[in-house]
């Protein structure tokens, strides 16, 4: 019995060392808040104010100290988020995800993000400010690759920290401007419906500029076949597969002190990107003698996207321009090596590729480019052999000035300053929102636009052979859609269509007039905005456009043969506000039915495989309420039922019979149980959240949440037949700006700051953000240091 409880004992003891050594190194890994650091190349001293929510207020006596300080403590929160940002330009996420990612890698290193890296690297002059901070910033990531504590996802994945490089940095805002292009999900597509269908169905879709929606307008001083559907397949394949968000859309609004309460500018900004868990953001606040900013940073860049200071402020949001163009090439009769041009017979380039995969053998891959940009049809397996197919991306260009437009618009100290920065932007298009403490607003378009023939849609494959559908010049920045200080007192952005530019509508994905017109409705009714009343702005739910819809469509259905339920949620249908409470039940049955009236409108002709394209599109959100409101179209008809005719009528009366019986099915029979709650969810998804075992600890949520697609608190979701929307893009901050009392500017982040799920900030903002609350940015010195939850400090 005595050895029995020795044995006890000592198996007891084992287990407490396990657990302490479980525990410590746990705590090895997480991110170090407080206490004194030794960092490389410091003239001075930094201190490093954390506060509450774990964001870093960052004192230093030179910018160059200061930024290499940022450099550290943003890797320490965010490695692993760097690491794989990095890596997708270079066709590098096979190597940390294996064999699941060859495609999503193939298609990046086809796009030549890398290649066009190392072209701009090469012409760079390293001593130019913006390079010199930009490598200070990488020496601060590199301290902490090389002394600080490895992050957990790296012991799981088995791959080693690896310095950064000024590559790293121009890569990750590659990617960026390819999230933000829409041409490669629609182009190919279109090509194919009006392949297989004919003109008369294209020109049922709301494919070109609404006459009658609301667009953005322009104040300068003066009033004023089967191959497309695979090659979208294959694109939307490669990009579903991408373990960092993609970047969706956004609203913006800047309103100038004539309609605000304490005669100051304000600024709201919210730019939509896909949910993930680390959120896309790292906020920080950086002062020195001669410069300050509050700036949220992506990972690995230098220099905020997104800031403010007591001089200024500025936000983004999506332009929606067209700046992707497929061509169809034509190769040699006899010479595969070759493609017809105007000027004859030019030889294709034959780029080879290396791709590591983890647990795999080495994957070598080639493929073609043209002059116009890669051929895709060896990137996509199931098209391989069919015309070739290229395609035309602005980023890769023009010389590549992104960078420096970062640092120039973040040191700007007045509006013209500012406004000279943007010219080199080329892509990805971006509408630039401004404010300042002057009285000033501001919207730009910035991107390098171009002018293409007359009456040629670059919605569809071009021809690339006859040189007649090139770009004809490329327009100077000042034809750029663009108001500054108009005198309707605000500018906005929601991603819709802007006024006419050189006197034509510019191509582009723009998205319907939904949030546009809950925006303008909102900013022309009212003249004394302060924080407060913006901030409950930015949280609305109300969709004007889905209303005017129901009661539109309601009048089609035919109530002699609805059951008394039916005809209760129908009653109240016809009386829903817009709003998307999470108690509230006509939204799940709008949606339901919503959905089903596409897919018994479209699925017929389109098929499944291209009408899952089809709902991952920008058109798809223009066409619902454009196309529902068509009476007659060659679209109602369903071609599967040869001795019939169907009108929308029958449409709206199937879909709406559907609705009911699917709800039925999922939440029964009673209708009060349908709320919005259970069917509108947000989680936050960390790469490896998907194993089951792990998706506790590395997600954040689910959490019911209110809104929906396309209003201002835009909680966006994708429709498929499962009726289950689970928001996949929204506001990835929320940020107002009040020029009246610029210190006690609000903001909020949709999880935490850090990306490492042993701090304790890794998810501390994600019920306030559910919730629709905000916190302080603070800029207050004195406030800074009383209220820090700790300080860092770099020698």
């Amino acid at each position: 019995m005595k050895n029995y409880k020795k044995i006890l004992l000592v198996l007891a003891g084992l287990l407490l060392l396990v657990i302490i050594g479980i525990t410590i190194f746990i705590n090895s890994l997480k991110p170090d808040y407080g206490g004194e650091k030794a960092l490389s190349g410091l003239s001075n001293e930094v201190t490093t104010y954390f506060d509450p929510y774990g964001i870093p207020h960052i004192y230093a006596d030179n910018e160059t100290d200061a930024i290499r300080a940022l450099g550290y403590v943003h890797a320490q929160d965010r490695l692993w988020q760097m690491e794989l940002l990095r890596r997708v330009a270079k066709g590098q996420l096979s190597e940390v995800f294996g064999a699941d990612m060859i495609k999503t890698d193939k298609f990046f290193l086809s796009l030549g993000i890398a290649d066009h890296t190392k072209e701009t690297i090469a012409a760079l002059d390293m001593q130019s400010e913006a390079i010199v901070l930009s490598r200070a910033y990488l020496d601060g990531i590199n301290e902490f690759v090389k002394n600080g504590p490895t992050p957990i996802e790296f012991y799981l994945t088995g791959i080693e920290k690896e310095p950064f490089t000024i590559e790293d940095v121009y890569n990750a805002v590659g990617y960026m401007a390819f999230s933000f292009a829409m041409a490669h999900k629609t182009d190919p597509l279109l090509t194919s419906i009006r392949n297989k269908l004919g003109e008369e169905y294209i020109d049922d879709l709301a494919i070109h500029s609404d006459t009658s929606t609301v667009w953005i307008k322009n104040f300068k001083g003066v009033e004023t076949d089967t191959m497309g559907t695979n090659i979208t397949a294959s694109v939307s394949a490669a990009l579903d597969k991408l373990p960092i968000p993609q970047f969706e859309g956004s609203n913006s609004w800047v309103v100038a002190p004539q309609k605000t309460k304490n005669g100051k500018v304000i600024l709201a900004n919210d730019p939509h990107i896909g949910f993930a868990q680390p959120s896309v953001w790292y906020e920080a606040h950086v002062s020195t003698p001669a410069y300050e900013k509050y700036g949220y940073h992506l990972a690995g860049v230098p220099f905020p996207l997104l800031g403010h200071d007591r001089k200024l402020a500025y936000g983004l949001t999506m332009f929606e321009n067209d700046d992707i163009d497929f061509y169809y090439e034509e190769t040699h009769p006899s010479d595969s090596t070759k493609y017809k041009t105007l000027e004859g017979w030019k030889d294709y380039e034959f780029i080879h590729k290396t791709i590591k995969v983890k647990d795999g053998d080495d994957v070598v891959f080639s493929y073609k480019k043209t002059h116009h940009g890669p051929v895709l049809n060896n990137i996509a397996d199931q098209i391989s052999g069919e015309r070739p197919v290229a395609m035309s991306w602005i980023y890769t260009k023009p010389k590549n000035r992104v960078m420096h437009t970062l640092y120039s618009m973040s040191h700007a100290t007045d509006m013209e300053e500012f406004k000279s920065a943007l010219p080199n932007i080329h892509a990805p298009g971006l509408n630039v929102m401004y404010g300042d403490a002057e009285g000033n607003v501001s919207w730009w378009a910035t991107a390098k636009l171009y002018e293409m023939p007359d009456g040629l849609s670059t919605k569809f494959i071009l021809d690339g052979t006859t040189g007649k559908e090139e770009p004809l010049r490329y327009l100077d920045f000042s034809e750029n859609p663009m108001a500054e200080n108009p005198p309707w007192n605000y500018v906005y952005s929601a991603n819709n269509q802007p006024d006419s530019i050189v006197g034509m509508l510019y191509p582009g994905y723009y998205l319907p007039e939904n949030r546009a017109k809950r925006i303008v409705q909102l900013l022309d009714a009212k003249d004394d905005w302060d924080k407060e009343s913006i901030s409950k702005m930015m949280l609305d739910v109300t969709s004007p456009v889905n209303t005017e819809l129901v009661t539109e469509l309601i009048k089609l259905l035919d109530v002699t043969h609805l059951n008394t339920e039916q005809l209760v949620m129908v009653d109240s249908l016809k009386n829903w506000n817009g709003k998307y409470a999470l108690t509230s039940t006509s939204p799940t049955l709008y949606h339901r039915a919503l959905y089903y009236m596409v897919k018994n409108t479209m699925e017929d002709e389109l098929g499944p495989e291209m009408f899952k394209q089809f709902l991952k599109t920008h058109l798809f959100k223009r066409q619902i309420a454009w196309g529902a409101k068509m009476e007659n179209g060659k679209w109602w008809d369903n071609i599967n039922t040869k001795e019939i005719t169907e009108t929308r009528q029958d449409i709206i009366i199937k879909s709406f019979a559907d609705a009911w019986s699917s709800l039925v099915k999922d939440f029964g029979p009673d209708p009060s149980q349908w709320t919005w709650d259970k069917v509108h969810t947000l989680e936050h998804q960390h790469p490896f959240g998907q194993v089951a075992s792990l998706r506790k600890y590395f997600n954040v949520g689910p959490f019911p949440v209110t809104g929906t697609r396309e209003v201002i608190n835009n909680l966006s979701f994708p429709y498929d037949s499962t009726g289950l929307y689970k928001v996949s893009s929204g506001p990835s901050t929320r940020r107002v700006i009040d020029f009246s009392d610029v210190e006690n500017s609000i903001s909020i982040l949709p999880t935490g700051q850090s990306g490492n799920p042993f701090s304790k900030h890794y998810d501390d903002q994600a019920e306030m953000y559910v919730n629709g609350k905000f916190r302080k940015m603070m800029m207050n010195k004195q406030e800074i240091q009383e209220t820090a939850a700790s300080i860092l400090i770099f020698r």
